[in-house]
C-alpha cells in the first residue's frame, strides 16, 4: 500500500497557521491564485502568480507536476540534497519529481512563492527475492540522510547519553542543537509533526492541547525503544562544547 503525498504551506491565505494538503494515489490539487468563482487547493496569494498556475498528481510512491503556465518556468529543489532541482516549462504536463522532500518554487513579484511536497515512503529494490506472497513493507521508512532524521536525533540526545533522564528538548533547543540547518520554530515544529504522523505514525491524547509535548515525547520513546536511533547516530550531530 503506497502513502499519501503531503502538500506542506508555510502560512494559510487568511491566517498566519500552516496548513497542509494529503492526496492519495490518483488524487489531484491545483495551485495558483484563485479566484472566487475558480478557487484552487493549494492558493499561492502573489499577483504574479496565474489564477490556475498548475497541478500536482499522486502517483503512488511519486508525483506529478504540470505547469499550466504560457510563459513562466517552474524549479522543484531538494532541501534535502546537495542543490539538485528539476525545471518544470510552461505548458509541461506530468512531469515526475523524484524527491522525498522538494520545494516548489513559482517566480513571484518579490523573489519567489513556494510550497513544499513530501511523498514519504519511496519503493526500494527488495534485499532478497519473495518466495511467493506479499512483500513486507518497511515499517519505518526513516532516511538517515534527512533534516527530520537529524531532528530526531536531537530529540533523543539526552536519553541516549544519560538513560536514567526523562528531559525531552523543546524546539528552541533543538534549533540551538542544530544552528546549520537553518530551521525556523514553524519548520522544526512541521519537521516534529511529519514524522509523528508521516514516519512513525504515534499515536497522542485527544484534542488539542500539549500536541508539541505528547509528540516530541512519543517520539523518543518509539525510536529509542526500536533501535531507530542509537548511540551511533550522535556522530550526526555537531560536536558539544566543553
Amino acid at each position: 500500500m503506497h502513502s499519501t503525498i503531503l502538500i506542506q504551506m508555510a502560512a494559510a491565505p487568511t491566517g498566519d497557521r500552516p496548513y497542509s494538503l494529503e492526496l492519495a494515489p490518483g488524487e489531484q490539487a491545483f495551485f495558483g491564485r484563485g479566484t472566487p468563482g475558480s478557487p484552487v487547493d493549494v492558493m499561492l496569494d502573489d499577483p504574479a502568480v496565474s489564477r490556475q498556475a498548475g497541478k500536482i498528481v499522486a502517483v503512488g510512491d511519486y508525483w506529478l507536476l504540470s505547469n499550466l503556465s504560457t510563459s513562466k518556468t517552474y524549479v522543484v529543489e531538494n532541501p534535502e540534497g546537495g542543490g539538485e532541482f528539476v525545471k518544470v516549462p510552461p505548458g509541461r504536463m506530468g512531469a515526475p519529481i523524484p524527491f522525498e522532500f522538494s520545494r516548489v518554487c513559482l517566480p513571484a513579484v518579490d523573489g519567489t512563492v513556494s510550497f513544499l511536497v513530501f511523498a514519504p515512503q519511496h519503493v526500494h529494490v527488495p534485499s532478497s527475492h519473495a518466495d511467493g506472497g506479499a512483500a513486507t513493507q518497511v515499517a519505518y521508512p526513516l532516511d538517515q540522510n534527512a533534516k527530520y532524521f537529524r531532528i530526531l536525533v536531537a530529540l533523543c540526545e539526552p536519553r541516549l547519553r544519560d538513560p536514567s533522564t526523562s528531559r525531552i528538548p523543546t524546539i528552541p533547543e533543538i534549533i540551538e542543537r542544530l544552528p546549520d540547518l537553518g530551521l525556523s520554530r514553524t519548520a522544526i515544529g512541521f519537521h516534529i509533526g511529519y514524522l509523528a504522523e508521516n514516519k512513525l505514525h504515534v499515536k497522542g491524547p485527544q484534542g488539542g492541547e500539549g500536541k508539541a509535548d505528547w509528540q516530541r515525547h512519543a517520539l523518543v520513546s518509539l525510536a529509542l525503544k526500536f533501535n531507530l536511533v542509537t548511540s551511533d547516530h550522535l556522530a550526526l550531530l555537531p560536536m558539544l562544547g566543553p
